[in-house]
């Protein structure tokens, strides 16, 4: 619910827990309309980073800001997954051109402007799906690679993926069915 006077802690606390980001929505939360949020612009104090994401300024940019920000943009419904959660998890090689974010089921018919380098997914992720990346909800390793499985993942990446899992204690063979089917083809996991 909006307050009636612009609270600079309350948005504050917000950014703060976000890498110093915040949505016009919790901007307004905070008291904050589009008009204030402008003023704020042109006086140094915010960013944009985006159409309806900003940063405080007294934020540096971070390190994983990105994610932050693909978070922010999927009304914090998505989650990071796929190659961008392998990736986080330092699983594999993988180096990925896009960051993967899936979202839930019932956005597929939605209608709305991706993010440059966004790749969409869409699937319900439960919460025993779920893992943190900072600020950010992330696949577990399990559900990482049975996505990257499905995906088609490459076989040199998702093996070397899958072993390095199974070497940290993050999976275990029988959570692999679909990474399985994946590598039958070309030698299974060879381990």
């Amino acid at each position: 619910m909006p307050t009636s006077q612009p609270n600079w802690d309350r948005l504050y606390e917000t950014a703060a827990a976000q890498q110093g980001l915040f949505t016009t929505k919790q901007a307004a939360k905070a008291g904050y309309s589009p008009q204030l949020l402008i003023h704020h612009l042109h006086a140094g104090k915010v960013a944009r980073l985006q159409r309806g994401i900003y940063r405080l300024v007294h934020f540096p940019p971070g390190e994983h800001e990105e994610l932050v920000a693909a978070w922010l943009w999927s009304e914090q419904a998505g989650v990071l997954s796929h190659q961008t959660a392998l990736a986080l998890h330092g699983l594999s090689d993988a180096l990925p051109a896009h960051l993967h974010l899936t979202l839930p089921a019932t956005w597929r018919k939605r209608r709305f402007r991706v993010p440059e380098g966004v790749v969409l997914h869409h699937d319900d992720i439960g919460l025993a799906d779920r893992a943190w990346f900072g600020a950010v909800p992330i696949t577990t390793p399990r559900r990482t690679l049975c996505d990257c499985a499905k995906d088609g993942l490459s076989p040199e990446l998702l093996r070397q993926a899958t072993l390095q899992a199974l070497r940290r204690g993050l999976v275990g063979r029988d959570d692999l069915a679909d990474v399985e089917r994946a590598l039958a083809p070309f030698g299974g996991l060879g381990a």
